[in-house]
């Protein structure tokens, strides 16, 4: 799920019979939980604005999961690989990466959703491990 920016992870607990999740990508901790599919994504949304809310009350900037701007270190070859394959292609080095990884990440979401039933926010297939709990776990889109 996503809103304002934020995603929220689901799990599911069996045993307990309810979802519960958190917002991904914060130092910041942000849960949420309900005891229905129906009730999950108002709960998320709940969260996310009394986080926000939290955050204005003490003065403070609410964390961003994503900025647009993060660090990667490459190896030199790599570096000067993709610097002379940006060059070649008349674009920059930055927009030949995110050309490659926004494509990279629409293929992975792609098979995503083909493997996972999006109306039941259920893995429509998934292999039980016996040595973890009895735990499924998905990030839903919104």
């Amino acid at each position: 799920m996503i809103y304002k920016g934020y995603v929220g992870k689901v799990e599911l607990d069996e045993e307990a019979k309810i979802l519960h999740g958190g917002v991904v990508g914060l130092r910041d901790v942000v849960t949420f939980q309900a005891d229905s599919a129906a009730n999950i994504e108002s709960a998320f949304k709940d969260s996310v604005d009394d986080y926000l809310a939290f955050c204005k009350q003490r003065g403070e900037a609410p964390e961003r999961p994503a900025s647009g701007r993060f660090l990667v270190r490459l190896d030199a070859g790599l570096h000067r690989q993709l610097t002379m394959l940006a060059e070649l292609r008349g674009t920059s080095l930055n927009s030949l990466v995110e050309k490659y990884l926004s494509a990279e990440v629409q293929q992975h979401l792609t098979e995503f959703e083909k493997t996972h039933d999006q109306t039941t926010a259920r893995p429509a297939r998934m292999k039980r491990q016996s040595s973890r709990p009895k735990r499924k776990s998905l990030t839903i889109r919104g």
